[in-house]
Formats: C-alpha cells, sequence, structure tokens
C-alpha cells in the first residue's frame, strides 16, 4: 500500500461540523473510545481519530483506484443527495442516493434485469421508439423509464459488483451494509456516535448529518480516488 499525505486538517473538520455528533441519550456505548467530550448534552467526536480512520480510508481508495476497482457510494438522505451524486460522478463510481432497495447486491441476477430493462429503455426513448408508440403504451414505458431512474440511476453502468462500498449514515444505509457483509464487500461507513463501530472494514467516526460534515468527507475520498484513477496500473 502506498501511502500519502491527504491534508486532513483539524482546523477545517471543526468548521465543518465533523465533531458534533448525536445526543448523549442516543449514544451507542461501543463509540466510548471516539468520543472526546460531552457538550450541552451532545456527545463531542475525536478528531484526532477521525482523521486516522479517514486517512487509512483514503490510502484504501487510493490504491483501489490504482488497481481498476469499481466503487459504489451509498447515502439516501435527503439533505446529502445531491452532494452524494456529485461526488460519485466526480471520482466516476457508481451511487445510490435515492432509495435503497433490499437485493440490489445480493439478488444481483435480479439487479442485471432491472438494469438491461432500463438500458433498452433508455435507448428506446433516445431513438425515439417510445414516442411512435401509441400513447397510453408511451405513458406506461415512460412511467418505467422514470422509476427505474430513480432506483437504478447511479449503478446504470454498473457491470457487476462493486469491489469496495463506501456509506453515508450507517444506521439509515444499515440494508446495505449488511448485504455487503454477506457478499464479503469490503465497506467504509461513516459513523456518527449512536453507530456500532464494529460493523464496517472501516469506520470513520464523523457527523453523518450535516451536508458540510459529509462534503468534507467525500471530497477527501474523491481526491484520492482521482489521484489513484491518475495512476492507474494496467496489468500485463
Amino acid at each position: 500500500m502506498i501511502r500519502r499525505y491527504w491534508n486532513i486538517n483539524l482546523e477545517e473538520m471543526l468548521q465543518a461540523r465533523v465533531h458534533i455528533g448525536h445526543a448523549i441519550k442516543k449514544w451507542n456505548p461501543k463509540m466510548a473510545p471516539y468520543i472526546s467530550a460531552k457538550r450541552k448534552g451532545i456527545h463531542i467526536t475525536n478528531l484526532t481519530r477521525t482523521a486516522r480512520f479517514l486517512s487509512e480510508a483514503c490510502d484504501l481508495v487510493f490504491d483501489a483506484a490504482r488497481s481498476g476497482k469499481e466503487f459504489l457510494i451509498v447515502g439516501t438522505k435527503k439533505r446529502a443527495a445531491d452532494s452524494i451524486a456529485q461526488a460519485a460522478i466526480r471520482a466516476r463510481c457508481h451511487y445510490v442516493n435515492k432509495k435503497w432497495r433490499g437485493g440490489i447486491l445480493t439478488n444481483w441476477s435480479t439487479t442485471e434485469m432491472k438494469l438491461q430493462k432500463f438500458r433498452d429503455l433508455r435507448i428506446a426513448q433516445k431513438t425515439g421508439k417510445v414516442n411512435r408508440l401509441p400513447k397510453r403504451d408511451a405513458a406506461r414505458l415512460k412511467r418505467q423509464l422514470s422509476h427505474l431512474q430513480t432506483s437504478l440511476g447511479g449503478i446504470k453502468y454498473m457491470t457487476g459488483l462493486p469491489d469496495i462500498v463506501i456509506i453515508v449514515d450507517q444506521q439509515k444505509e444499515y440494508t446495505a451494509l449488511q448485504e455487503c457483509i454477506t457478499l464479503g464487500i469490503p465497506t467504509i461507513s461513516l459513523i456518527d456516535t449512536n453507530c456500532d463501530p464494529d460493523l464496517a472494514d472501516i469506520s470513520i467516526p464523523a457527523n453523518d448529518d450535516t451536508r458540510v460534515s459529509i462534503e468534507f468527507i467525500l471530497n477527501k475520498f474523491v481526491f484520492a480516488i482521482c489521484e489513484g484513477r491518475s495512476s492507474y496500473i494496467r496489468k500485463p
């Protein structure tokens, strides 16, 4: 593994509110090692540990991108949906930012069939075939296309299971995390003070509720992945 310096600045993390946790009464006791203080009934995350684990995660995704691996970013909170899509597109990653439909990974054969249907409908629309159909049939296919765009739009180019999954908000994306665990897919997960740090392969203690905090973490991943892709090593 190549170690690199990712410029993870504690002052910038403070400004991004990465350290703000949940109310004390909502905490998971397993998070105790990652909490540095309590303020006004809120747990404060230890940013030194956040920086350490974020750096390790950036090393991992850099090396994976350098080896041509595929990434999937999962985060379906409305307030962060656009940020997740933008980050994934910049890093040329697949993403799910609307709703995780159970079985996307564990029932991959079904997902593949839906993706093929989605691709076929997109081609039919682009070539004008849909508009040449009777109005009722055209309307039905357009509804199907809209539904598939919402659920599969971010993975429309995915041709197999991802090599690494990055999860934003472990609590909300628990089903996705469990699918990765079942399949043995390595995971990187943001964990707030109400999460279990033992579930993901790399857990990054951070505020997973505030958009600016999520964007800060994602920007580090995007940079590391893009750096890795720029030095991609093709196998002979």
